[in-house]
Formats: structure tokens, C-alpha cells, sequence
């Protein structure tokens, strides 16, 4: 019991958390969109999240192992960090002008799915290496647009950022997401997490 409150705790404060980063780069650079303020705390989490998704592998030799087992606390702690970023930025759509019904899903069907993988307090190597797939190639996504946004449009930096964003998600995506949604409906997890894992690595990017 003491754990959940712990976890929740984390929730509360990560999402306090992203809310603070957020403010403090509206008013760093107050004469910038919201969006870009917005992408800035993206770009921020996505590098977090594989660092942290990474650090809580458990031997790199079989990354999602062990299948269909509890969790660690250090993935409880990577799945609560995301957790967290999702509803701020989930709070932050609702306020962006170019609010759109699909990105509101990808939202709360990830926010469903994570919170039913600590709550279970399993899957954890499978939930951990989905928001690693996911979470690899944002940086580049929002450096892509953030480059452009502070006058590098057409040049090789921007250039270079395009490409990297191409060849890695292409790979997570198209290599890491089936083989993660493979062994996810192969492993004995209960159906409701099969589901939303099978689901989760295949969706699209937080803001594209």
C-alpha cells in the first residue's frame, strides 16, 4: 500500500513537475508559441524517458525480459514519470489551438494503458521497452520543428535532424514495435494489457 501512495505521489509531482518546466519556458521566452514552449517539455521527457527506460533494463542481452512478470521499481518509476508528462501534456492539448480529437485519444489510451500496468504491477519490461520505442525518436521529432522555429529551415543541421528522425523511427516502428507486440500477445499478461501494449507502441508520436 505504501508503494501505490508512493507512485501516485510521483504522479502528482511529475505532473507539477512538467507543468513548472512548461511555465518557466513560456516565461524564458515569452515571445514564442505555445507549441514550441510545449515541444521544449517533450523534447525534455523524451530524452528522460529513454534514459530512464534504459537505466531500468535489466540485462541488455534480452531487453524485454522477463516477460509477463512483475514490475521493478524502477520501471514503476518510468511508467509513473510518462504517466505524469501524459496528463500535463494531455491538459496541454486542451488549451492549444490546434486541439485535435485523435491526438486527445492517443493520449488517454496510453494514460489507460500504463496506469493498468502499475496498477497490475505487471509487464513491466514490456511497458518500459514500449515507451522506449516510442519515446526514441521524439527528441528528433521536436528538434526537426524547433530548428525551423529558430531559423534554421533548409539548412544541413535541419537537414541532419530529418534524416535521423527518418532512420530511427522507421526502425523503432517498423522493427521494435511488431517484435514488442509479438512477444506481448505471446507471453501469458492478462487480455487487457495485451491489448493496450499490442496497441501502445504502434501509435503515433505526442505531437506531430
Amino acid at each position: 500500500m505504501g508503494e501505490e501512495y508512493d507512485i501516485v505521489n510521483l504522479i502528482v509531482l511529475g505532473v507539477i513537475s512538467w507543468t513548472t518546466v512548461f511555465l518557466l519556458v513560456r516565461k524564458i521566452i515569452s515571445d514564442r508559441s505555445f507549441e514550441l514552449c510545449n515541444r521544449i517539455v517533450s523534447t525534455i521527457h523524451g530524452i528522460l524517458a529513454v534514459i530512464l527506460a534504459s537505466l531500468s533494463v535489466e540485462d541488455w542481452s534480452c531487453p524485454v525480459c522477463p516477460l509477463a512478470s512483475a514490475s521493478t521499481p524502477k520501471q514503476r518509476q518510468v511508467l509513473a514519470v510518462t504517466v505524469a508528462y501524459l496528463i500535463y501534456d494531455l491538459i496541454c492539448c486542451l488549451f492549444d489551438v490546434k486541439f485535435t480529437l485523435d491526438n486527445t485519444v492517443h493520449h488517454l489510451v496510453s494514460i489507460v494503458g500504463l496506469a493498468a500496468g502499475l496498477a497490475f504491477q505487471l509487464c513491466g519490461s514490456e511497458q518500459v521497452a514500449a515507451i522506449f520505442i516510442t519515446e526514441i525518436s521524439s527528441p528528433l521529432l521536436h528538434a526537426r520543428e524547433l530548428l525551423k522555429e529558430f531559423g534554421y529551415r533548409d539548412t544541413d543541421l535541419n537537414l541532419a535532424a530529418d534524416v535521423l528522425f527518418a532512420v530511427i523511427f522507421s526502425v523503432a516502428r517498423m522493427v521494435g514495435g511488431p517484435y514488442l507486440t509479438f512477444v506481448t500477445l505471446t507471453a501469458n499478461n492478462p487480455l487487457l494489457i495485451k491489448v493496450l501494449l499490442a496497441t501502445y507502441p504502434l501509435l503515433p508520436n505526442s505531437i506531430i
